[in-house]
């Protein structure tokens, strides 16, 4: 087994780490908001939890992943039209945001989370990089990686749960990139083979 120097995603996530909390130490306060944005299993996921795992405040932030807020296979602008109304536009006005979980089994909304405005937040998931999300962002992420790879990991994680709507899911991720311009409002650019 390659040890983890060998590993190139690995080597990639760690400098990408490092990035994001240089931006998150140069924003200077308790409770920056990070949105961490890619196509499908360009690595956003993992990025966030690494970032959150090594988090270089004294408190930890919160992880909200678009995943557990998209209403279903064809809900990318509504999960993240609810990420914005209830998690971005309070925390930068000092306000307790409040978001439900998605049941992706039962099709509808389950519990309540909380959001605490004194703390950081990492919003990751893809179309999470928008105009409108951008002016409350400090810290701006866009992870890009290969199509080949992206999709081997994609389907290596969510198998075939995902793969009948890979290409439905692609054409959501198509229109946002073309819409909302997230690698022009991005702040990090990282690259993960």
């Amino acid at each position: 087994m390659p040890s983890r120097s060998d590993d190139p995603v690995a080597r990639a996530l760690g400098h990408a780490v490092a990035r994001v909390a240089d931006a998150v130490r140069a924003v200077q306060a308790s409770n920056p908001v990070v949105l961490i944005d890619g196509r499908s299993g360009a690595g956003k996921s993992t990025l966030a939890r690494l970032v959150s795992e090594q988090w270089p405040l004294q408190t930890a932030p919160q992880l909200v992943a678009l995943d557990s807020i998209y209403p279903g296979w064809d809900g990318m602008d509504a999960g993240v039209e609810r990420a914005y109304e209830q998690i971005l536009r309070p925390h930068g006005r000092g306000l307790v945001g409040t978001w439900q979980r998605y049941d992706w089994e039962a099709g509808e909304y389950a519990e309540s989370h909380a959001v605490d405005p004194s703390r950081g937040v990492i919003l990751e998931g893809c179309g999470a990089l928008a105009p409108r999300t951008a002016r409350v962002a400090d810290v701006r992420v866009w992870v890009e990686s290969p199509e080949s790879s992206r999709k081997r990991r994609a389907l290596d994680r969510d198998g075939d749960t995902f793969r009948p709507h890979w290409d439905r899911w692609a054409l959501q991720e198509v229109v946002h990139l073309r819409r909302d311009d997230p690698i022009g409002h991005a702040t990090l650019v990282v690259s993960i083979p």
